[in-house]
């Protein structure tokens, strides 16, 4: 080997092979290749070191040694990927397999944040990733399931209260009674008294201790009437209510024409008739205990489907003496043949003359039974959602998929009804719940009325009565709503309540006199 050297460096550089001397094998490299393959080596080799240990660190899991995993990458392109999946996809089956639960044992991870520290620090293998993901998937959906519940009970416990600009709009009104002359004025006026049994008007009855629902009810069916003339309206409310209820309705006198408020203080019943009304308000408070003492024991655990109608039947409205007193309208009214019964929290949208003209061919009540959205469907429950069918009283007296009547806006032929024992029915079916140990139906008034008016009752047409809009969840599309004549806010979720949907207490807050000055005072619109 020769090296040339001259002033600017090396020129050239010539090895020679000695067997064969160095004129014939002779390789000469240049000094500028030399130097240029020297920055190319240095260019490549970082990136080869970091490919090479990102597939180290990348499938470390999944190969038995860095040679194999870069054997894997280069021959066999993504198959490594394919196999940790499987690995991984195995490890949750076995996982599954070995432990069905998993849920809230001692130790296990919270956060993504703590799975990934201890995979970091402890060198996990796949099994053990599997393992600790699941077990906090499971625990995270407990938790998810447990809020859910909570929140339906709490949104349940809400519908229990009243607002407070109602508990302010009676105790102005119960001051306005004792200070104010006219709003202790007779009602309805002398001249009146006289349609208060005249069988040519359309009386409704309305049995409330809501000053507000009332008023509601009042002012919607007045201004969608035809003839508002020709209604008479009769309000029974307990011996609380009465006070604001009489001033309400004296001072706003011109919302209708003929309106009588009557406490319940005021009837004279027989002794017989008291006595069974006491009978039937602690039977009923029976099966209350009975099925909240039932829940309580659960830990408030329901089947599937049934948390609504288990909650809902804990309302205290199933033990309002005003609710049950419904089997007793004919007692109530013993002049008037027929009436309309129309709950506090409905809203009427269209004129209800024509109910008072309705056919109800022998039968005692009209209710809407058939649904808008069809065959197979309800417009409310049915009789599985209120009975117990594994009781053979019920299995052999109702159909479980039959759809139960909607009450709530209902047309009574008092005449008819004076005919039949349905009251004393109602009373021989509360002493077999309470035979058969309080297990026939869930608490409230309508289980046993289904029963006592078994075979008398008369369909609607299902565009008179839309009910539901109390629920969490509005069903009725908004044509179907604009169209009903009777609007039913049934279930928690009252109009007056903050828990109400905002899409449909609209059509009730519009018929608010929101120019009241005991309303504005009691900031009821807001």
């Amino acid at each position: 080997m020769k090296f040339y050297i001259s002033t600017t460096g090396i020129e050239k550089v010539t090895i020679s092979n000695p067997g064969k001397g160095s004129a014939g094998g002779a390789r000469r490299f240049s000094g500028r290749t030399l130097i240029l393959l020297l920055l190319v080596l240095a260019i490549l080799l970082p990136f080869v070191f970091v490919w090479f240990a990102f597939l180290v660190l990348e499938s470390a899991s999944a190969c038995d040694s860095p040679l194999d995993c870069m054997g894997l990458r280069l021959f066999r392109g993504g198959d490594t990927s394919l196999k940790i999946s499987e690995e991984l996809t195995r490890a949750l089956v076995e996982e599954t397999g070995q432990d069905g639960n998993g849920i809230g044992k001692k130790g296990s991870l919270e956060s993504f944040d703590e799975l990934v520290k201890e995979m970091t620090l402890k060198r996990r293998d796949i099994r053990a990733f599997a393992s600790v993901t699941k077990k906090m998937l499971l625990q995270m959906e407990r938790k998810v399931q447990s809020a859910k519940h909570h929140e339906l009970v709490y949104w349940h416990l809400a519908s229990h209260g009243i607002p407070k600009c109602l508990h302010c709009l009676s105790l102005r009104l119960t001051e306005e009674y004792s200070v104010n002359a006219m709003a202790r004025t007779r009602l309805p006026p002398p001249e009146f008294v006289s349609r208060l049994t005249d069988p040519s008007f359309h009386h409704v009855v309305i049995l409330t201790d809501n000053v507000l629902a009332a008023s509601v009810v009042i002012s919607s069916t007045v201004k969608n009437a035809v003839s508002p003339d020709k209604f008479v309206f009769h309000i029974v409310t307990d011996k609380k209510t009465y006070t604001p209820m009489h001033a309400w309705f004296a001072i706003n006198s011109a919302s209708s024409p003929v309106v009588e408020v009557k406490g319940l203080h005021q009837y004279d019943w027989p002794q017989e008739v008291n006595v069974r009304v006491k009978e039937m308000l602690e039977i009923h408070r029976m099966i209350w205990r009975r099925h909240y003492q039932n829940l309580k024991e659960s830990d408030y655990s329901f089947v599937d489907g049934t948390r609504e109608q288990s909650l809902q039947a804990l309302n205290p409205s199933c033990l309002s003496l005003l609710n049950h007193l419904r089997i007793y309208i004919p007692m109530l009214f013993p002049e008037l043949n027929k009436v309309v019964l129309l709950d506090d929290d409905v809203v009427v949208q269209r004129d209800l003359s024509s109910l008072w003209e309705t056919d109800l061919n022998g039968k005692v009540v009209g209710a809407v039974v058939d649904s808008w959205c069809g065959n197979n469907c309800c417009p409310g429950r049915k009789h599985k959602d209120y009975f117990n069918f594994s009781h053979p009283v019920i299995s052999s007296n109702l159909l479980k998929d039959d759809c139960a009547w909607l009450s709530g806006m209902n047309v009574f032929d008092l005449k008819a009804w004076r005919q039949t024992n349905i009251t004393e029915a109602y009373s021989t079916w509360l002493r077999l719940s309470v035979s058969s140990g309080l297990q026939l139906w869930q608490p409230g008034a309508l289980p046993p009325t289904l029963l006592a008016f078994k075979g008398l009752t008369q369909s609607l047409d299902p565009s008179w009565h839309v009910a539901g809009l109390g629920s969490r969840f509005v069903k009725s599309p908004e044509e179907i709503l604009k169209s009903a004549a009777v609007l039913h806010f049934s279930g928690p979720a009252k109009p007056w309540l903050e828990i109400s949907n905002p899409e449909v207490r609209s059509h009730w807050y519009i018929y608010v006199n929101s120019s009241n000055i005991f309303v504005r005072k009691c900031k009821i619109m807001n």
